[in-house]
């Protein structure tokens, strides 16, 4: 037989992987990839893993890396194709680039080197590793200069700062600021992509996002750029439609410091879990930490747990006893919610376009609202015509703002009136929940299970349940004032009810968007040195000499306020003394040299 001698085409092999279960996966398909996406992030599924071990088992403040990508959540949104698009093939032609876990380096970034940011394990106990970064000395000299250009109040000083140093994490931060102000979304979140990712570069090598057990103390300026980046970031991802993402960043910077919650992420938690229907995630979080951190004193979790067991008992792939046992947990939680915090009810329809029936509209226990119909409508009960322009400002003792004239917000008693005054906190933390988590209770669903419960709570109070009159007296105790670190979570939520809101001693004073409201126990390790100049008062010419003479100071001393003005004549006097005896100085010091003689002066010399 005769042989043939053409030689044998090869055939491209095909690369394979396995997957979890063993099965092989062509590289090739992103349809077969998406599947199993799908099935790894499928929680019914997810509910086991290898050893028989339940994901319940792990530590509540567990984060996982694939969920830290936000890419993974948008492949289950919208497909592989549609994310990577013609990715692929680039990435195989990248350079090299270091892996990380928070965000992706980009081509576009400059050229990462070392920026003297390192980070140090200070001790360990009871299991808990605490870090903290640290600052070599060129990275002050860099944040000194950094804190110059923000005194400068000119962004551009910033911006010359940042090509020198590209990774310095706090010009990052500021700048980034600067961008989302003037609606450069793309920019502000590169910047902060930047930033963690200049932090995460300097990460003690046991230091570990996912255990849970690293701690990192704000108190220390060093550590608070990580703890403000991450927030910024997790908020640019819920905008960007990433709430899987932005609850595991929300988890990570809760296990950082879960004791003192420095940036108060307990108040967004629970919007993050709703959002990404992470139920049972946001119902086990409220069970465990109830009894020692009293999360039902706070409002978002009053309401945001009941809804929670609401959304559980509607998910028909349960067992019908866990969706009975969720039903009851929904009922006696909203009940419990709508007592302890009735000022909520109003806001939150008048947010979601919904007009309450009469009785709800005209019963003084519901807040300052039905009250304000009463008068409108020349004392009927109905509530009808008092409710025609909803979204009135939740401030219920501010004032609102029509057509510039100030109109004082009328009041329902001078019962209300005074417990409204005794917790300014409480109206905070009720503006901050109805402005972020009224689109999570429009649905049509949720009214139809909220409003019979309205009206059970109605006769609770008209038959004088015990219930009612301790929740009233609880409010008078408490939220007399916010801790610093709910105040400095408002301002970075830029919720504007909530801002409007906040009191005059935290809106008289200048917040900064690398370090907004710094402990007033800080720990320093390295301070500014004193700047001898105030070149920020100083005039061109005064300027202008000083580059000349370093030692020269036209304005002299800096009088104290209230000098009067025959002590500023006396200054101005001596300072123009001052100028002239510098220029004297200057010109006794200065030598003028002959030019050299020469013998030859129609010289044929070249030019120097």
């Amino acid at each position: 037989m005769a042989t043939n001698n053409k030689p044998r085409k090869k055939k491209k092999k095909r690369k394979t992987k396995k997957n979890s279960a063993g099965e092989t996966v062509e590289d090739n398909d992103l349809e077969d990839i998406d599947s199993l996406l799908e099935t790894i992030e499928d929680p019914r599924l997810a509910r086991q893993s290898q050893g028989g071990i339940t994901t319940d088992s792990r530590p509540l403040l567990y984060v996982e890396h694939r969920n830290l990508n936000p890419e993974n959540e948008l492949k289950r949104y919208f497909g592989a194709r549609a994310v990577l698009g013609d990715q692929r093939p680039r990435q195989r032609q990248r350079q090299y680039v270091r892996s990380m876990w928070l965000t992706a380096p980009k081509n576009t970034w400059p050229r990462y080197s070392k920026t003297g940011i390192t980070m140090q394990l200070l001790d360990t106990r009871r299991g808990v590793q605490h870090f903290t970064f640290e600052h070599h000395r060129e990275y002050q000299q860099v944040q000194f200069k950094f804190l110059d250009a923000v005194e400068s109040m000119d962004p551009n000083n910033i911006v010359l700062l940042l090509q020198m140093n590209p990774y310095h994490v706090d010009s990052l931060l500021q700048l980034s600021d600067v961008c989302r102000m003037q609606e450069d979304q793309e920019m502000a979140r590169d910047l902060i992509e930047r930033a963690l990712y200049s932090l995460e570069c300097a990460f003690h090598p046991v230091f570990s996002l996912t255990s849970g057990t690293c701690r990192l103390d704000y108190r220390r300026p060093e550590n608070r750029a990580f703890f403000l980046a991450l927030f910024k970031h997790l908020m640019f991802l819920e905008k960007r439609g990433c709430p899987r993402t932005a609850l595991e960043f929300c988890k990570l910077i809760l296990s950082l410091d879960p004791e003192n919650d420095p940036l108060c992420v307990l108040l967004l938690i629970d919007f993050l879990s709703l959002r990404a229907r992470e139920y049972t995630f946001l119902t086990r979080l409220f069970q465990e930490w109830e009894s020692h951190r009293n999360l039902f004193q706070l409002p978002n979790f009053a309401f945001s747990v009941p809804l929670a067991y609401f959304f559980l008992s509607q998910q028909e792939e349960r067992p019908e006893l866990e969706r009975s046992q969720a039903r009851e947990q929904a009922a006696r939680l909203i009940q419990l919610a709508l007592i302890m915090f009735p000022s909520v009810l109003m806001p939150l329809l008048d947010h979601c376009s919904v007009q309450p029936d009469a009785r709800v509209a005209s019963h003084p226990f519901f807040g300052l609202n039905a009250q304000i119909s009463l008068k409108i409508d020349g004392g009927r009960t109905s509530g009808k015509g008092g409710w025609q322009h909803p979204g009135r400002s939740l401030r219920v003792l501010s004032c609102s703002h029509a057509k510039g004239q100030r109109r004082a917000e009328p009041s329902a008693s001078h019962e209300e009136q005074e417990e409204e005054d005794a917790s300014p906190a409480l109206n905070q933390l009720t503006s901050l929940y109805v402005g972020r988590t009224h689109t999570l209770w429009k649905d049509p669903a949720v009214m139809a299970w909220l409003e019979p419960h309205v009206h059970e709570v109605l006769h609770m109070v008209e038959a004088r349940n015990a219930l009612v009159q301790e929740a009233e007296d609880k409010r008078k105790i408490r939220y007399q004032s916010a801790p610093r670190n709910i105040y400095r979570h408002i301002i970075l939520s830029e919720m504007k009810e909530a801002t409007a809101a906040l009191p005059l001693e935290v809106t008289s004073q200048p917040v900064m968007g690398f370090d907004p409201l710094p402990p007033l126990d800080s720990i320093v390790s390295y301070t500014r040195p004193e700047r001898t100049s105030h070149p920020s008062n100083e005039s061109t010419l005064s300027l202008f000499f000083r580059s000349l003479l370093p030692n020269f100071n036209l304005q002299g001393d800096i009088r104290h306020d209230g000098d009067d003005e025959a002590g500023a004549a006396q200054d101005l006097n001596q300072g123009v003394n001052r100028l002239m005896a510098a220029m004297r100085d200057m010109l006794a010091n200065i030598q003028f040299q002959e030019p050299p003689r020469d013998d030859n002066p129609e010289g044929d010399g070249d030019w120097d």
